[in-house]
């Protein structure tokens, strides 16, 4: 598998190193892998390291969303990336242009920063209490803006922002989009959502799914069946 080529990134959101290789062996060869702030909190650069020594060849998603001063998180993507070679890693929009500048320039050959919009679990009233205005979608563009000027690579962002960030920011702008979920899915705690056939009709560069690939029977034959619709 070529690195940075998987249209779908698996979720594996667990504190489990035990169960992370398992699902990793599930879907070796098949999609990329995203491991987030649960695991790496509880198992640091050492489990990342212990999952993908059973998928060599898969890319990875290193789903930590750096948001802090411009110095400190250009050291922390430094510090992570000296061990590991992520084939994406990501920091929060919000930090600002300063930020994510200092984290593009942090950010090893090989590894493409894309920056954080407005997480899929937020919605209009969400945002408004928290003091950025009453609409996720106007936020997205602004933010998404913003992230390409610093030079980042692309999103992370809802499927129902991504016309919106195509038009704005143009279509070699990568668009990794969570709160993806296959028809008949169980939502969970995502608040906007779409399937993948319409994400992908809109634009989507990558999907991250998790629930509905990690929870089903046989992992890489639900991949599969993903890949089949688009």
């Amino acid at each position: 598998m070529m690195r940075n080529s998987s249209k779908i990134f698996c979720a594996v959101d667990t504190n489990n190193i035990d169960t992370a290789i398992s699902i990793a062996k599930m879907i070796e060869g098949s999609c990329g892998i995203k491991l987030g702030l649960e695991f790496f909190n509880a198992h640091g650069v050492k489990g990342v390291k212990d999952v993908m020594k059973v998928i060599e060849n898969t890319p990875l998603f290193l789903d930590l969303k750096y948001h802090d001063i411009p110095n400190t998180v250009a050291g922390a993507i430094r510090a992570v990336t000296h061990r590991l070679t992520p084939a994406y890693i990501n920091v929060h929009a919000t930090g600002g242009l300063d930020m994510m500048k200092a984290a593009k320039e942090a950010c090893p050959e090989g590894t493409k920063l894309l920056a954080v919009t407005v997480l899929t679990s937020i919605d209009a009233e969400t945002l408004d209490s928290v003091g950025q205005g009453n609409d996720p979608k106007s936020q997205v563009v602004r933010l998404a803006k913003l992230a390409q000027e610093a030079g980042c690579d692309g999103v992370v962002c809802s499927s129902h922002e991504i016309e919106l960030i195509v038009e704005a920011c143009g279509k070699d702008f990568i668009t990794m989009v969570p709160g993806i979920r296959p028809a008949g899915s169980d939502q969970g705690d995502q608040k906007r959502i779409m399937t993948p056939t319409e994400a992908v009709q809109k634009g989507a560069t990558h999907l991250v799914i998790g629930r509905p690939i990690t929870q089903s029977v046989n992992p890489k034959e639900t991949i599969q069946e993903i890949l089949d619709t688009l």
